[in-house]
């Protein structure tokens, strides 16, 4: 089934802009014996034409897939399903990497190795997050982001394709906020350490009119997705993992999105309403976590959230 090393899964949705450049920044890798998947789901604008005319004459082995939109999970699954690397690697479509990327993530001693990236907005570039050791086992890696001790997204990361197969893990479909952390947090628990470079390879650009951006209150269903993790790590025995993510990742979760909608202007009773609506009052009071300034804003808000808020206003960032 391996007939290439890496399989770059690239989705695509609506990046005519952007996908051009993306895909030529994959093109050129030092870095031989891999293939590039990407998964037009549905685009409306003239994305499928650039991937094509950016491909027709690529060296490097390719397959272009369009179907009818059904979501960046469906477009990502796609991929796995048509890969044959022996890893795979996730690229979005309006990001790039460096021509190091695919060099610094393959690693055949390996499982899961991990490169580090960089936040670009605008003209600026965000400090990239160096950790202090070359190799973690998996289990440490899941509590350290679990408990929020690391800056990790699910793309720093390549995966053994056979764990992926073998243990059926996928991205769960129509969800736009928190599916991809799901996938590598499950995908981690089939193996036993991580190789780690502090290279940054990988660059995310944050555009205004991006998914997360733009999705409302959806931002809340990652706590239905960290939810659904909690049962899965219960249904493999880990009933400590379980606890951090409903005793303490849940709680930070709904109090972190709620404090973003409250920077982005979003009014105070139409955040709580939804929170209600959610019963996400009843899951904050869920914490037992160690962190006291988290646990006293949380007793603040759950106390008088008017009063919190009015806090929150006044002060900004000195109380997120």
């Amino acid at each position: 089934m391996n007939n290439f090393k890496v399989s770059v899964i690239i989705p695509v949705y609506n990046c005519a802009e952007y996908i051009g450049a993306t895909l030529k920044s994959v093109i050129n890798q030092d870095f031989d014996d891999y293939e590039i998947i990407v998964i037009d789901d549905g685009s409306t604008d003239n994305s499928l034409e650039v991937i094509n005319e950016t491909l027709r004459d690529c060296e490097v082995h390719n397959n272009i897939i369009h179907q009818e939109n059904a979501g960046v999970s469906v477009a990502r699954n796609r991929g796995i399903d048509v890969s044959s690397g022996q890893y795979l690697v996730f690229v979005d479509a309006d990001d790039y990497i460096s021509q190091n990327h695919l060099l610094e993530l393959y690693n055949p001693d390996y499982d899961f190795s991990l490169v580090q990236f960089a936040k670009k907005e605008g003209d600026s570039i965000s400090v990239p997050n160096n950790f202090d050791f070359t190799e973690i086992s998996t289990a440490e890696f899941i509590k350290k982001e679990l408990n929020m001790e690391i800056l990790f997204n699910f793309f720093q990361m390549s995966y053994n394709a056979d764990i992926i197969r073998k243990n059926n893990v996928c991205f769960t479909p129509g969800v736009v906020y928190g599916e991809d952390t799901e996938f590598a947090l499950k995908a981690l628990s089939y193996s036993d350490k991580i190789h780690v470079s502090n290279e940054v390879t990988y660059y995310y650009v944050q555009r205004s009119d991006s998914a997360i951006k733009t999705t409302e209150f959806k931002r809340f269903d990652i706590i239905s997705i960290f939810e659904g993790l909690a049962d899965f790590y219960k249904s493999q025995d880990k009933n400590d993992l379980a606890n951090m993510i409903i005793h303490s990742r849940v709680p930070k979760a709904i109090f972190g999105n709620m404090n973003y909608f409250f920077h982005s202007g979003y009014d105070f009773e139409e955040v709580i309403r939804e929170m209600k609506k959610r019963d996400l009052f009843s899951k904050l009071k869920k914490y037992e976590g160690p962190d006291k300034k988290f646990k006293f804003k949380l007793r603040l808000f759950l106390l008088n959230p008017k009063i919190y808020y009015k806090m929150w206003f006044r002060f900004k960032n000195s109380i997120d």
